[in-house]
Parts: C-alpha cells; structure tokens; sequence
C-alpha cells in the first residue's frame, strides 16, 4: 500500500513551475510581512523607551528560529524516524485512544517484513510539526493578551499615583500626625479577627483575590513601605512607572521557553495517554496553581500588615510596612515569577492540544469523548487566562516589588546611560591624573612608592546609589571630588606621599 501511494504521488517533476513559484511567491511575501511587521513594532517600543519589551520581541524571534530549525530536523529526519523498528507491545502501550489501530496508518516495508512497527510514522512526524508550531503559537498570543490584560487593568493605578502629589493626599498623610494602626485605612482592611489565625486568614485571601485584588489604600501604603525602605523619606518617586519597567522586564522571562519549559511539554505530551485519563485532571492544574498564587499575594499583604502592628501600635503619618523576602516562598521572590511562567505554558498548551486534535481529527475523535471534555478544556483555558491577566497578573505586580532587594528597573534608560557616561569621563580623568603625576615625580619618589600610588589613585566606578533627590548632578560630584583630592594631593605630592583616594566619598 505505501508503495502504491508513493508511485501514484505528483513529485516537482511532473509539477508546472509556475505553481511552483506561485507557492514560492505567497510564502516569502508572508514571510516578509511578518518581518516588517515585528521591526516596527520594534521601531515602536524604542520610540515608546520600553527597552524589555525589545528584548521581549528578540525572544520571541530566537524561539521562532528555534522553532524552524526543529521543523528542519523533522523534515530531514522523517525517514530515518520511520525506520525505527519496535516491538509491536511496545508499539500498543501509553496510546492516547483506546482504539489501537487506524485503517489510515502507513507501515514501513523494513518494519513490516520484521513483524516489528514503526517508532513513529511519516505521518506522524509531519502531525507532529503542527503540533509544536500550535503550541509555540498560542505561548505567544496568551501571554501578549494577558499582559495586555493586566496593562489594562493596571491603567487606574497612573490616576493613584498622580493623586500622590496632591494637597489633600500630602494633608491626610501628613507625617506630623499619630495614628493607631487599627484607624488607618490599611489597618481596617487587615487587622481582624481572622487575621492572626492561619486557617481563618488563607480562605479570606482566597476570596478576596476575587473582588477588588488591588486597592487604593493597599497601593498607597505599599508604595509608602517601598519609598522608606530605598529612599529619602518625602523623595519624589513614580512607583507606577517602576512597576511598568518591571512588568516588562518580567515579560521577556515569561514570554520565552526555557529549556525545563520544553522539558514539562514533553512531559504533558507523555501525560496525554488514555491510561493517565488526563481529561479529568490537567486542564485544572493551571487553575489550581493561580488561585494558590493568588491568596498567597493576599496574604502576604496582610502578613505585612500584622509585622507593622506588632512592631508598633501608633505610627506617624502613613503606615509603613517593611519589605522582606521572609513574607514570600523560599525567600525567593522571584519564584512567583516562575510559576506564572508555568502557569500560562501549561494552558496554552492545553488550548494548543485542543485545537490541534480538532483542526486534524475533528471534534468527535477519540481525543474528545464526550461533549463535557470539549466545554472542560475551552472553558478552563478562558477562565485561566482571565483572571491571570485582569486579577493576578496586576496583584503580582504589586506585591513582589515588596522583597529585601531593590531591582534594577528602578533606574529610567536615561539614567543608565547618564551613568554610564559619567563613569567612563571619571575613568579618563583618572588615567590622565595618573600619568600626570607619575610623570611629574618620577625622579622624586622611590620605585616602591608607585604602589601607592597606584592605590592612591584606584576608583571603583560601581556606584552606590541611596537617594534621587535631584539636587545635584553624579557628573558635578565626580568632577568635585577629583578637584579636592588633586589639592589634598599636591602638598604632599612634594614631600612624595600620596593619600587614598576613596571612591565610597562619591554618592550619585
């Protein structure tokens, strides 16, 4: 039969070369609208400064190559794969059907005379293809629309932020005033009966994921613990704008497929077999893990909340909460971040097997054996990625700003670069001061005193960075600091000692 087939086959030879370059013509015209399309989104997020979500877009064009370069290694090896003989026992365990043969299978002829079948067919290896392409594809278009759908419900907290900076905010929250903890705002939405008590407090966390996961109150004393503990008490600070370049930054993580990513896909692909009834279990892992990870952001809110009130009843002015890595798993922060990553391949993998088995075997295949399987796997995949995107997704972005350590989104590309100049001018100031001086004392000092020098004149560039008040340029500092230390240096010059110089005088 597989010969038959591949006798009757139409082959390029017997193919009109016009239809060939019609083909031809349709793919690289495709190709080059996908590619004009990704450079100016690029072109885009550059005019809009958001540096991550370019790194993002490189991501998503390496995992594309990476993706067609798999296509290639299944193309050339879809003959070798075919001719891979195993036992037909072998062959008959782990299907994902109950049903185990298919009138439409192709054995090889090598396999065949063998009593042996094949480790996967032609057919197979070509299914297959689509099949990473549809997971690769719905990766991507989940994880832009629930960030997207987060951006959006995330779009109120532009309004709070603004409202910081008003009369009546600086009035209420004026630091002059004593309160207790219990008639704050903060303190009545936290301190209750069912806080302190652990089985009282998870299914509060658990409900109030639900309805109204970020409110104002919780951001302005969050963003109020946050100021305090990485800056100058009343320093002018866009926290909004902070969580944005951080969201971003998340985004480029979340959006690629890390190599234990490919490891668990091959695992839900194993899982898949009719033995595992995975209809009845998988679809609700992803739901489970978010809802999890949702009360655990809650009740790290309030256990912020009762840290503050055990330390002190009364507070001046706003509450203030301590970020610490303590309040989360592992003391690790960024786990969340890793089981959000999680979260979103598991259910787009979901989708992308339904859609899949659908598109190539219909939806009354084996892969789909009632009508409950079908509305299970739809309306698991929608629901998950509704309340990643427009209820978790914003409280993460909150509360993980809240660990011991200060990321390193907090500084605008303006500012980078601005410290990036002024560290190699201090660099060639330097170099140029001490050549000047060794030039100039060379007859006067003894060889072992260029150690000193050398000492004397070494500057960590690695700034220290505490406050923005912005009363001051980090360019003006350096150049003043130099200026003292070459007159400290010159009296003594002449008597051929040489101070330190000390790079941790210099505060940017």
């Amino acid at each position: 039969m597989a010969g038959s087939n591949s006798s009757s086959a139409i082959t390029l030879e017997t193919t009109p070369t016009w239809a060939v370059a019609v083909v031809c013509f349709i793919l690289i015209t495709i190709s080059i609208l996908i590619e004009h399309a990704l450079h100016l989104l690029a072109k885009y997020f550059n005019k809009k400064r958001r540096k991550y979500l370019i790194q993002a877009l490189d991501n998503i064009k390496t995992e594309l190559m990476l993706l067609g370069f798999i296509s290639l290694l299944l193309t050339v090896l879809q003959k070798p794969i075919a001719k891979i003989c195993i036992p037909k026992g072998a062959a008959e365990t782990f299907l994902p059907c109950q049903r185990l043969t298919s009138d439409e299978e192709e054995e090889e002829p090598k396999c065949e005379q063998q009593g042996k079948k094949s480790l996967m067919s032609r057919a197979g290896v070509q299914q297959l293809q689509l099949l990473i392409f549809a997971l690769a594809f719905f990766h991507i278009l989940s994880c832009f629309l629930t960030f997207s759908l987060g951006t959006l419900k995330m779009r109120r907290w532009k309004f709070w932020e603004a409202e910081t900076r008003t009369l009546d905010y600086q009035f209420s929250h004026d630091p002059r005033r004593f309160h207790l903890i219990h008639q704050t705002s903060f303190g009545k939405r936290h301190l209750n009966f069912w806080s302190e008590h652990r089985f009282l407090r998870l299914p509060v966390c658990f409900l109030r994921q639900f309805y109204g996961s970020v409110y104002k109150v919780d951001y302005f004393t969050l963003r109020h613990g946050f100021i305090m503990a990485h800056f100058a008490e009343g320093a002018e600070f866009d926290f909004h704008k902070y969580i944005r370049r951080a969201l971003d930054k998340d985004f480029k993580v979340v959006v690629g497929i890390s190599p234990w990513i490919w490891t668990f896909s091959v695992l839900f692909i194993f899982l898949n077999a009719y033995v595992f009834h995975s209809t009845y279990w998988l679809p609700f892992i992803p739901l489970a893990m978010l809802l999890v990870v949702g009360t655990k952001l809650q009740g790290i809110i309030t256990k912020m909340c009762l840290d503050s009130n055990y330390k002190s009843s009364v507070v001046r002015g706003n509450l203030v909460v301590r970020p610490d890595d303590q309040f989360f798993w592992f003391a690790k922060p960024k786990l969340l971040l890793h089981l959000m990553h999680f979260i979103l391949f598991q259910n787009s993998f979901q989708l992308a097997f339904f859609t899949w088995t659908t598109y190539k075997y219909g939806l009354n295949s084996c892969f789909h054996r009632k009508t409950v399987d079908i509305v299970t796997r739809i309306v698991m995949g929608v629901l998950v990625h509704f309340l990643c995107g427009y209820v978790t997704l914003p409280l993460y972005a909150l509360v993980t700003q809240m660990g011991t350590k200060i990321k390193n989104s907090v500084f605008t590309d303006g500012m980078i670069s601005g410290l990036r100049r002024w560290q190699a001018k201090a660099k060639r100031k330097l170099a140029k001061r001490k050549n000047n001086l060794l030039a100039h004392n060379s007859l006067n000092i003894s060889p072992s005193s260029f150690d000193a020098i050398n000492n004397s004149l070494s500057l960590d560039i690695s700034p220290s960075f505490r406050t923005f008040d912005g009363t001051s340029s980090p360019e003006t500092e350096i150049d003043e600091e130099i200026s003292a230390h070459e007159r400290q240096l010159q009296p003594q010059t002449e008597l051929g000692s040489f101070d330190g110089f000390h790079s941790s005088t210099i505060r940017v």
